[in-house]
């Protein structure tokens, strides 16, 4: 196996087919791709729990569904909220916008991710690099850091009440071999002029462990990165766009959209309370994309995912609580996501592809109409090795807990990833007005609050260069074609 392989673990390349690695038909790798949001028995994130009082959450502007608009935004996460804002902020926004969310305000993979926006430096590199070859590879970890500048501005500027940290994220390996391909991926990057200068690194092992905390700790790497409340910033945003015009229907699902029989050019979206006409769809509905655009079936895959929640002991709480966010590296591609929430109330949230994954992976084969289901929580082989570590890693963590301390809670969501592994930004190929943000990856946070105003920027006629992209985001009708010949098992 391939260093490479092992901290990465093994992954389809996308230009490889069905063909070439004797896969099934397209039909049959997620035969329930195209599912809707769940309706009843989701679960409730960190974030969603939180704010119940809320009046966002099953806001209504109107009591009816307008029967026409200029554009209709499908998905109030992030990617729908910054869309919408950038329009509306546009020297020419348009004269009305609905925004249909199925479920709750931000319920879905926004509002259930571990908090972080992390800012790829150089851990992506060689990944992108053998996909798409140098330039856009170093092009995506330019795009991650000008998102997360935007994000800190924009939180700072308008004061948002968010539980915004900055501070430095530690990319730790916990094993030699690991430590020895994070240190090549390094090397890649800062040969091809990638932005490390902006990486701390630490080598020797005693210093690592002091730095992390982390008993196995072998290496690790520093940089600048957030965590946050990403429900409240993009309530914050959306409020804004209320205000600004926008029309915000919650508890709206959209069933389908078709070409409209009565006025040539513009499309009818149907939801179980009405058809809005509108010449502009967006879709902003990422894992769910399938459902009203069937051929992003094979193109972008519900991939769930498990969050943990735990409430730290006395030895990790007040003046010894974890001060940094973390990439625990691990072999075969896991990867424990930590974010402390050290700023706010302190509890430690447990994301990535914990080692735990697979046995999802196989709980979702055995059971495939949850691929797109979100209600899983308390998934035990995705607790235990967060168990594992933390009693393991961490000194003094302890195996005896006091009343409300201790592994919680989990909560389940679910990541569009792509066939290619970034994101589907721009028109939809063969449906002229319509548009999608979509595909990403698990990592929206560090790329959609660019993805959204560069998709509101090509709606009104901007050129791909001018929205100022990677060009391996752009939707195009070639690209689609090719990954939708690919039949990819990606650990997310």
């Amino acid at each position: 196996m391939s260093m490479f392989s092992y901290l990465f673990g093994n992954k389809t390349p996308a230009n490889e087919t069905k063909q070439d690695m004797g896969g099934s038909s397209k039909g049959d790798m997620c035969p329930n791709a195209a599912r809707l949001p769940l309706a009843e028995g989701m679960s409730l994130s960190q974030w969603l729990q939180n704010v119940r009082g809320n009046p966002l959450l099953d806001h209504r502007t109107t009591e009816q569904l307008p029967q026409e608009a200029d554009v209709v935004i499908i998905g109030s996460g992030v990617s729908g909220a910054t869309t919408a804002l950038a329009l509306m902020q546009s020297q020419t926004p348009p004269k009305s916008i609905v925004m249909l969310e199925a479920r709750e305000l931000c319920s879905g993979a926004t509002g259930r991710n571990a908090g972080h926006c992390k800012p790829d430096q150089w851990r992506g590199f060689v990944k992108y690099q053998q996909r798409f070859g140098t330039e856009q590879a170093l092009k995506i970890l330019a795009n991650e850091q000008e998102t997360w500048e935007k994000i800190v501005a924009y939180v700072k500027e308008h004061n948002v009440d968010c539980d915004l940290w900055v501070g430095k994220t530690l990319d730790v390996p916990v094993t030699d071999e690991v430590a020895e391909a994070t240190a090549i991926i390094y090397e890649a990057c800062k040969a091809a002029g990638g932005p490390v200068d902006k990486v701390e690194v630490i080598t020797d092992k005693a210093e690592a462990v002091k730095r992390s905390r982390i008993k196995s700790a072998c290496a690790v790497y520093a940089w600048d990165a957030s965590t946050l409340y990403p429900w409240k910033l993009v309530a914050h945003v959306v409020k804004r766009c209320i205000d600004m015009g926008v029309n915000l229907q919650t508890w709206t699902p959209a069933l389908s959209v078709t070409e409209s029989a009565d006025k040539p050019g513009q499309w009818v979206v149907v939801t179980d309370r009405g058809s809005i006409t509108t010449p502009s769809v967006v879709h902003c509905t990422n894992a769910y994309a399938a459902a009203l655009l069937p051929e992003f079936n094979n193109v972008i895959l519900p991939t769930p995912h498990m969050c943990n929640r735990a409430i730290p002991t006395r030895k990790w709480s007040g003046g010894g609580a974890l001060q940094n966010s973390y990439g625990v590296l691990l072999p075969g591609g896991a990867m424990f996501s930590i974010n402390p929430r050290c700023t706010a109330d302190g509890v430690v949230l447990f994301g990535g592809s914990n080692p735990g994954q697979d046995a999802l992976h196989k709980y979702l084969d055995e059971n495939p109409d949850r691929r797109t289901h979100d209600s899983l929580s308390n998934f035990e082989p995705v607790t235990k090795p967060v168990r594992d570590f933390t009693q393991t890693e961490f000194e003094g963590w302890g195996t005896q807990f006091a009343a409300g301390e201790g592994y919680d809670y989990s909560w389940s969501g679910i990541i569009g990833a792509s066939a290619d592994g970034v994101p589907y930004v721009g028109a939809v190929p063969g449906k002229k007005g319509q548009w999608i943000c979509a595909g990403h990856n698990g990592h929206g946070m560090a790329r959609v609050f660019t993805c959204g105003p560069a998709l509101a920027k090509l709606m009104q006629g901007a050129t791909w260069a001018e929205a100022g992209l990677p060009e391996v985001f752009e939707l195009t009708e070639e690209r689609l074609a090719r990954l939708q010949k690919v039949d990819f098992k990606w650990r997310i």
